[in-house]
């Protein structure tokens, strides 16, 4: 072979290199940051208007920062819950909202008028089920998240009125503030029992929890 094209070749093969060990360096760096966040104020992880699914007393708790347009935050939910299904005693959702995407801040507002309602998850899983209709990221069509939510059961009138609520945007603008303070960037992002993940994927989040779990069996 060419001694050229052989130096060219090394040369590259250092520079992938390098990007992937500062790649990796990097997000340790952001993983470690996040933790002492999270160990300096705990109340910036839970908050009291959270919407919950599962036994209050789960010794596990995971917590998602969320967007409904997100698609991988979609996709999570099924494995989130077949999580459950698979430790009903042990382990508890706390939703917490990272409207990154445009529109999801109404889509949110959504979500908490159907929580007066007690249609919460219902209607969550309509809007996550009418998600590729109305969440396109370059021009959302809201009006189709509020037709699956009705879909789901939920008074639009009356949500329509609650949506202007105080209570609503304190939520939404405590959540931003807290995903802030956190340095929650991208969603889902999970956290069980305060721990953060060690690299992004399903399995990971399998793995944490099952750690968890197994804590608890001690």
């Amino acid at each position: 072979m060419n001694p050229k094209k052989l130096t060219v070749g090394a040369l590259l093969a250092i520079v992938l290199v390098a990007f992937l060990f500062g790649a990796y360096n990097y997000q340790r760096r952001m993983q470690n940051s996040q933790m002492e966040k999270v160990a300096q104020d705990q109340a910036r992880l839970m908050r009291f208007h959270s919407p919950t699914l599962g036994l209050t007393q789960a010794p596990v708790t995971i917590v998602e920062f969320f967007d409904p347009a997100c698609e991988t935050c979609r996709a999570f939910y099924s494995i989130v819950k077949d999580i459950m299904s698979q430790y009903p005693n042990e382990v508890r959702l706390v939703i917490r909202y990272a409207p990154f995407h445009q529109g999801s801040d109404q889509v949110v507002k959504l979500l908490e008028a159907s929580r007066k309602q007690g249609k919460y998850w219902p209607v969550l899983e309509s809007v996550l089920a009418a998600q590729p209709q109305w969440a396109d990221h370059g021009n959302p069509n809201v009006q189709l998240a509020f037709q699956a939510a009705a879909q789901g059961g939920l008074n639009i009138e009356k949500a329509l009125a609650d949506i202007q609520s105080p209570d609503i945007d304190a939520i939404l603008k405590q959540d931003i503030e807290d995903l802030t303070a956190l340095e929650v960037t991208k969603t889902p992002t999970f956290f069980v029992n305060g721990r953060n993940l060690p690299s992004f994927g399903e399995q990971q989040l399998r793995a944490l929890v099952a750690e968890e779990v197994s804590k608890t069996k001690k």
